[in-house]
């Protein structure tokens, strides 16, 4: 599903003809992203090495599969996360661990953004597998009963 959801990405960012046409797509995913509970809004949900303020919050079901939350004090930081979001929210946390996400330099992102905001998507992703790691370790754990 990982595939196919960053296939459905390219799709969609192949409409538009210019890059001023692609931020304003970015800042409307923004506005749906789904956002995190208030009190996951600390200093222990912010995204390390963002420029802007990024708060990410992760928890699994009882399928193994990790759906995540999020929020931003910069509105194109919003779409970014809400992208990557898309991405992997839902699937299983080994999937969103071994995943390349290929879709970023794809749509061409990677040369649009600033080096802080590119370094800040990578932050992002980043720490979202290193939940779904976290995520998955523990799942193991209470699958084998240590």
């Amino acid at each position: 599903m990982i595939e196919k959801n960053q296939q459905e990405i390219i799709a969609e960012f192949a409409f538009f003809d210019d890059w001023m046409q692609k931020y304003e797509h970015i800042i409307e995913l923004g506005k749906d992203l789904p956002l995190i509970n208030e009190h996951y809004k600390t200093d222990d949900h912010l995204i390390r090495g963002c420029q802007s303020r990024v708060w990410l919050h992760a928890q699994a079901d009882e399928n193994g599969c990790v759906h995540y939350t999020a929020d931003s004090d910069a509105i194109i930081t919003k779409g970014l996360v809400a992208l990557v979001i898309r991405v992997l929210s839902g699937e299983k946390a080994e999937d969103i661990v071994n995943s390349e996400l290929h879709f970023v330099n794809d749509i061409g992102l990677n040369q649009h953004l600033s080096p802080t905001r590119s370094n800040g998507l990578s932050s992002m992703i980043g720490q979202m597998k290193l939940y779904a790691l976290a995520i998955a370790s523990l799942s193991q754990k209470s699958t084998h009963g240590n």
